[in-house]
């Protein structure tokens, strides 16, 4: 009962402050709009017939790349970062609760605040483009809601390992830099895997980039894909990055000379 109270706690708290801006809200809704362009793209692209997906499929699955990435962006290690190098982690060591549930909490608040609008960019994208809608059936969403939901804290338990190491750089941000250059490239956001060579493509799958957007997206489109391995590979490497998190924390917190510390 107490944990509950806890986690409503956060939740109101964060949600109410994330309402409080929602004009920034906005243009970060709008600032995700990547996939909607790269549609326009690879539907003409798709008129030739090389990729083995129509424009309807290219059209579907861009949406819904969109719909996933609003889902799962996360933020953690600029503000982490902030924190450790302003001194301002020092109150949040004297809490009973690790500093990571505060920034876990403000990210699943601004996906509630940020949800009107993203539905209403939906809208307005079935309303321009009628010949792409369609509507999952029940399998796909009871399948796509659970995957987007690991995805999510799969991408924030990598980006929080990386800011670990703002305990020993000022500047961990430029571990995320590096990072989102294979994430844009290799996670679906810019492509489907359907278009990469076979061979690309296994080697691919062996990463966590796809599952953080392909996987998810091809199962609320219909896209070919292996259910199994898709949700074992989230929860491995989830496992896998939060040990990781652990271990730099333990040691990062033995360096941490912050103000107050």
């Amino acid at each position: 009962m107490m944990i509950w109270k806890k986690v409503k706690t956060l939740l109101s708290v964060n949600y109410a402050y994330m309402v409080e801006y929602r004009a920034e809200l906005i243009l970060w809704v709008l600032s995700g709009s990547l996939p909607i362009i790269l549609m326009g793209a690879w539907t003409q692209a798709a008129q030739g017939g090389q990729f083995g997906l129509s424009s309807q499929d290219f059209a579907r699955y861009f949406i819904a790349v969109f719909l996933v990435q609003q889902f799962t962006v996360v933020w953690v290690i600029w503000e982490f970062e902030r924190e450790v190098v302003e001194g301002k982690l020092s109150p949040r060591l004297l809490q009973p609760l690790d500093p990571g549930w505060h920034h876990f909490a403000s990210h699943v608040a601004e996906r509630g605040a940020r949800m009107p609008f993203m539905l209403l960019l939906i809208v307005l994208f079935f309303i321009l483009y009628p010949q792409a809608f369609w509507v999952p059936s029940l399998s796909q969403i009871l399948l796509f809601v659970p995957a987007v939901l690991l995805a999510f804290i799969l991408r924030f338990t990598i980006q929080y390992t990386f800011a670990m190491f703002a305990f020993w750089t000022e500047r961990a941000s430029a571990l995320e830099n590096f990072w989102f250059l294979f994430y844009l490239f290799l996670s679906g956001l810019i492509a489907p895997l359907e278009v990469f060579p076979e061979s690309v493509r296994a080697a691919v799958l062996c990463t966590p980039f796809p599952y953080l957007i392909n996987f998810p997206v091809s199962l609320l489109v219909g896209l070919e894909t292996d259910i199994w391995r898709g949700f074992s590979m989230i929860v491995g490497w989830t496992l896998l990055f939060l040990g990781l998190n652990r271990i730099l924390w333990r040691a990062g917190l033995k360096r941490y000379s912050g103000m107050g510390a």
